[in-house]
This record gives C-alpha cells, sequence and structure tokens, in this order.
C-alpha cells in the first residue's frame, strides 16, 4: 500500500519490463490528472465538471458578471441650454445608487440627497446659469456589483436677469436694530424660490426669519434685537433662481457684520426729552423737540439707516409743499423712507428744547449752523450714534410707523413677521 511492490520488482528483465510498463500506467495517470485540473480550471457552465469545485467556481462567475445596476442621468449627456431647476436627477433601476456628485468646472459641489430607497437623487437647490456641470452616479445591484455612468451639461444663458441691493454694508458694524434688507431689481412672483437661495446665520446662533414687503423687498430679523458682539453672515445664492417667468437672478455672493454695542434711545413726545440707554444704562438725557400738533411725529421702534454730518431738506419732497427749504440740516439721521429724522436744529431758540414741539415730524436736538461745535447736544448724539441703532417715540399724538417705512419691522409682532 506504500509503493514497496513496485520498489521490490526491480531485478531482472521481468522487473524491467513491469518498470515500462508501470511507466506507461504513470503516463497514463498523469494523463488523466491534467484532464482532471483542466477540468477542475475551466469547469462547466453547471459547475459540476469532475474534480470541480461548484462553490468556489459560483463565486468566480459572480465576481466577473457585469452588474444588473443600470444607472440613469437627466438631463443627457451633452445637453445645453438646461433649466436650473427641476431639469436634474439621477436614477437607479434593479439596484440602489450609493455615490452621486455633481460639481461645476471649477469643482464647486451642488448639495444633493439619495432617496431613502436609493432609487433616485435630487440636488437640495437650484443650478447657477450658463454653467458647465459634470455629473459623475454609481449604482449596486443585490449582488454588491457596481454600475457607473458619468455626464455633463450646461445650463440656459439668461436674457432677463435681476440682482438684490442689500443693506447692511459687507464688512460693517452696526447697531441692535439692524435688520437685513434686500431690494430686488425685478418684482418676484416666486417668493419662495428666491427666498431659498438666501441664507442669514448668526454666532452666537439664533433664529433668524424673512418677511416680504410687497414683491420687490425681503427683510430678515430675529425676535428680539441683535444681542452686542454677534456676528452675521448673509449668503446671497440667486445666481440661476428664477424669481419670475423667465427671469433669473445673476448674484452670487457672501457678506457678514458684526453688531457693535447696544444703543436704544427713547423719545418721549410728551415729555420733551429723549434718554440714550447703552448697554442697558442711561448715559445721557437730552431735551428734544418733536412734531407740532399739525405734523405729529410717528410713534414706533425706527432704526437709523442714513447719517449725513450736513443735508437739504425740503418740504416739497415729502408732502409740504413749499413750507420750508433748509440747505444745510446739520447732523441728520434718517429714521424712515418717509423724511422722518433725528436732526440738528439751529434756528429755533434755545428754550425750544424741551419745552415745545414744533417741527414737521421729525426729532429736533440743538444745534450751531454748518454741525462745527461738538459740544452741542445734535452733535454729541450723532457722534455717539451708528448706522442700526434704535429710536424709539412714545407719547405723540400720531399712529404708528408702519413696518416698512424705513428699516422698521421691529413694529410687526414676531407672529405676523413669521407668517
Amino acid at each position: 500500500m506504500n509503493g514497496q511492490p513496485i520498489s521490490g520488482a526491480s531485478v531482472g528483465g521481468a522487473g524491467l519490463r513491469r518498470r515500462r510498463g508501470g511507466a506507461r500506467l504513470g503516463a497514463l495517470a498523469t494523463g488523466a490528472l491534467l484532464l482532471a485540473l483542466t477540468a477542475c480550471g475551466g469547469g462547466d457552465p453547471a459547475g459540476g465538471g469532475a474534480g470541480g469545485n461548484p462553490a468556489a467556481g459560483g463565486n468566480a462567475r459572480s465576481d466577473n458578471a457585469a452588474s444588473q445596476a443600470v444607472v440613469s442621468i437627466l438631463p443627457k449627456d451633452g445637453a445645453e441650454s438646461v433649466a436650473t431647476s427641476g431639469a436634474l436627477k439621477v436614477t437607479a433601476s434593479q439596484g440602489k445608487l450609493t455615490t452621486v456628485t455633481v460639481a461645476d468646472s471649477k469643482g464647486t459641489p451642488v448639495e444633493g440627497r439619495i432617496a431613502a430607497d436609493g432609487a433616485s437623487w435630487e440636488p437640495t437647490a437650484h443650478l447657477s446659469a450658463g454653467t458647465q456641470y459634470k455629473v459623475h452616479a454609481v449604482a449596486e445591484d443585490a449582488e454588491g456589483r457596481e454600475s457607473a455612468k458619468d455626464t455633463t451639461f450646461t445650463t440656459l444663458v439668461p436674457k432677463n436677469t435681476f440682482i438684490g441691493h442689500y443693506t447692511p454694508e459687507d464688512g460693517s458694524t452696526v447697531g441692535v436694530g439692524m435688520p437685513v434688507s434686500i431690494n430686488f431689481t425685478r418684482g418676484i412672483t416666486d417668493p419662495e424660490a428666491v427666498e431659498k437661495a438666501i441664507k442669514v446665520t448668526a454666532e452666537p446662533a439664533v433664529r433668524i426669519e424673512g418677511h416680504w414687503f410687497g414683491n420687490d423687498r425681503l427683510d430678515f430679523r430675529p425676535e428680539q434685537y441683535w444681542k452686542a458682539g454677534t456676528k452675521v453672515k448673509v449668503e446671497l445664492n440667486l445666481d440661476g433662481v428664477e424669481g419670475r417667468p423667465g427671469v433669473y437672478g445673476k448674484q452670487k455672493k457672501t457678506i457678514s457684520f458684526t453688531i457693535g454695542r447696544r444703543q436704544v434711545s427713547t423719545v418721549d413726545a410728551e415729555a420733551k426729552t429723549m434718554k440714550v440707554e447703552r448697554d442697558g444704562r442711561i448715559i445721557k438725557t437730552l431735551p428734544i423737540t418733536a412734531g407740532a400738533p399739525s405734523t405729529t411725529t410717528y410713534n414706533g421702534q425706527m432704526v437709523i439707516s442714513e447719517k449725513y454730518k450736513v443735508t437739504r431738506m425740503n418740504g416739497a419732497t415729502v408732502g409740504f409743499g413749499g413750507e420750508y427749504d433748509i440747505k444745510d440740516v446739520p447732523h441728520a439721521m434718517r429714521l424712515s423712507t418717509s423724511g422722518t429724522f433725528v436732526h440738528g436744529n439751529y434756528w429755533a431758540s434755545a428754550s425750544t428744547f424741551g419745552s415745545a414741539n414744533v417741527s414737521h415730524g421729525c426729532v429736533g436736538l440743538q444745534d450751531r449752523r454748518g454741525a462745527g461745535d461738538s459740544s452741542m447736544p445734535a452733535a454729541w448724539f450723532y457722534d455717539s450714534s451708528i448706522i442700526g441703532d434704535v429710536v424709539i417715540v412714545k407719547n405723540s399724538k400720531d399712529k404708528q410707523i408702519k413696518p416698512d417705512n424705513g428699516l422698521n419691522g421691529w413694529n410687526m409682532d414676531w407672529s405676523e413677521w413669521i407668517r
């Protein structure tokens, strides 16, 4: 059983013949072994060949077979003038998507999400106009085999566009009442798409919501005044947004600004005083003159939107005909679009301030002509104020100012603002 009979028969002629016979048998055995090895290496279609390993043969077939997953991408490869919204979609049949990347020619990615069932992918935002995009998508079938597809397309170049003029300015430091206000150059008929393309965030974080005034102005603010020191970032991703049929945004910009110290001044039209509060402490009480009985001052929360060391005020521009035209009003700060200012007054007697309301609706502070005397109350308040500071008027015989008259959305309840 261990080969001894063959080695023992190695003497004499008979033994020689037996060795030759054994050699022939060995050759036959070797041939049979080669056949067996050939069958094992190739296998038959059913995997049941002699000496074969059905399990090993099955794995080899699975590894080498093509994936059953089919990836489809819209728009088609090479497509041009593609819509910036609603046109891009990636799907998989007989498998699930595992990877989808979309980027423009600069490598900027397009955010999107794969559906829970892995059958589709869509972008979560619009695409930019006049831009080439590359799509790479991979899907796996039930056996884990991958199938991939790559396409390229270009979005449309719009004939009609719009932008948004924004305030405050990039890099500025503003008061706690400053909203983000954006005025669009075209009336917007799809406000949801436009608002979705604008992101306003703050550090420390606070809930910030937008509100539309008409179809061409969108303001953002928190529920209460900003906290001093807050950093605010505004991302305008309007490029490619269809704001109205056939009219697309062409603006992509990020701006940031800082909220300075907290200053809120309260004008009491009845007491004829203005108390200036800085970071929770009254730092100055100033005598003022508010609107006369026939031209009263609005009540409400108003935000300083512009500052002029000297400016011209003409009654004809705000509905007062030729009642006044003062070419050198000092230390003027705008509180409303309709012409409400807090400003210096050099033409009234010193005794007027704190004792009589004589203005055409503005809040007047004692001043010198030319705005050159820094000791005057108007000069002090001007130098102590920044755009975005709040001036509250109370106890006037007038109505409350409308929220869209200037940057004065604080006069709208939060519940209405977020509607």
